[in-house]
């Protein structure tokens, strides 16, 4: 469950950064840009949740690699899906 949320919760940050890159860009390549930031952001946020999985859950580097990667991709290839999308505009 709580690899579902964290997976949600980079969704959301996501959409927030989209939306900042609307707002201050105002065009595509301004939203395009906030998603190409948005990757390395969460890539830090998805390893400090492994951090957290190995310093204070107890479980090994690991066992929690699997879930990094699962963590990290969904949210990653949905940015890399919208900075697609938006070039192409």
């Amino acid at each position: 469950m709580h690899m579902a949320l964290v997976i949600v919760a980079g969704l959301l940050l996501l959409a927030v950064f989209l939306m900042f890159g609307w707002l201050w860009g105002a065009s595509a390549a301004g939203v395009a840009l906030a998603g190409k930031v948005f990757v390395p952001v969460w890539l830090l946020v998805a390893a400090a949740n492994l951090w957290v999985g190995v310093a204070h859950a107890g479980y090994t580097v690991r066992e929690e690699l699997p879930i990094l990667l699962l963590v990290f991709a969904v949210p990653a290839i949905a940015a890399g899906v919208a900075v697609w999308q938006l070039s192409r505009a």
